[in-house]
């Protein structure tokens, strides 16, 4: 009888062991999605880099969703990805205002969300990876504004093109452009406009406009990076490349040729590579069980043509994901 319940047990254990390493074998492993605002800026692509590197190297599997600046793409990508049983979300939200939708959504359903970079005006979230924003926006402005005393041009009138100001980081790179120009006893505002589309082409068509409207315009703050394209090739083509300065956020990796040729004097380049990982990091801690920091800041790195070369080894990794997979 002994030996019997012995058998049994032996065959027992066996059969459990084979059906734990079949289910094992056949598992997935937990994925880890990125829902991006505009895959096809270049921030918000090497954003996904980081989160995927992070994400990769912690075990588990990566996808990236793009919302193409639509809230409600945004929000049916939430519910698809916890439809399929995602372990967790970092999330660039379309907008602070629309973020909250998705966060709520997240949360019924039990799902962590880490927020990287534009914010939210409500909501539950694991952590907020955010740049300095203000700050960044502070020293391009200073480096402006020296730029136009030097020139004997701090009198005339300078504008901005931004990213939304429905956004938390555009209200911040806004506010402090315009205080540092205020510090600097600059105050002319000639003009501002504010982006829709992010493209070259939307910015170039603004600084038409800025340029008609404000003929004294001595300087532009253009708040990311394919637009700042679309206007300095529109100031070359007014001939006024000599006449004009201009202030950028959010860089390309042809920055440090194009701050050495002007008119481009200082360009704030947020980490995205670095922000992406920092964020699926927070996420891998929670799910861990370990309670990252609410709010983690990651400093920007203002260039300009006096150091833009020492700052580059840093920024191919961490601005562009240059080597990164």
């Amino acid at each position: 009888m002994r030996l019997a319940l012995l058998c049994r047990g032996v065959a027992l254990a066996a059969f459990l062991g084979v059906l734990s390493w079949h289910g094992g074998a056949a598992a997935a492993p937990k994925e880890i999605v990125y829902i991006t605002a505009k895959l096809d800026l270049p921030f918000w692509s090497t954003m996904g880099k980081g989160v995927e590197s992070a994400a990769l190297a912690n075990g588990y599997a990566y996808s990236v969703m793009d919302s193409q600046l639509n809230p409600q793409t945004q929000l049916q990508h939430a519910r698809d990805a916890i439809a399929r049983g995602v372990a967790g979300i970092v999330i660039s939200p379309v907008d602070s205002q629309t973020a909250p939708d998705t966060l709520e959504l997240a949360r019924k359903a039990g799902v962590p969300v880490v927020i990287a970079d534009i914010g939210t005006n409500s909501g539950q979230y694991v952590s907020y990876i955010k740049s300095d924003n203000y700050r960044g926006a502070y020293e391009v402005g200073a480096a402006v504004a020296a730029a136009l005393k030097e020139k004997g041009w701090q009198g005339d009138p300078f504008a901005l093109v931004t990213i939304s100001l429905a956004r938390k980081n555009g209200q911040d790179r806004t506010n402090g452009f315009r205080d540092a120009m205020k510090d600097a006893g600059i105050t002319h505002e000639g003009g501002l406009r504010q982006m829709q589309n992010y493209s070259a082409e939307e910015t170039s068509g603004y600084v038409k406009s800025l340029l008609a409207a404000t003929p004294r315009l001595r300087s532009i703050f253009i708040e990311t990076d394919q637009p700042t394209m679309g206007a300095l090739h529109t100031i070359k083509a007014a001939k006024r490349q000599n006449e004009l300065l201009i202030g950028s956020f959010d860089a390309m990796p042809e920055v440090a040729a194009l701050l050495k040729a002007g008119p481009l004097v200082a360009c704030g380049m947020q980490q995205p590579y670095l922000m992406g990982a920092k964020a699926a990091e927070a996420l891998v801690d929670s799910l861990h069980g370990k309670a990252p920091a609410k709010q983690i800041m990651v400093p920007i790195l203002v260039a300009t043509s006096k150091n833009v070369e020492q700052l580059m080894p840093v920024a191919n990794k961490t601005v562009f994901g240059i080597g990164a997979r």
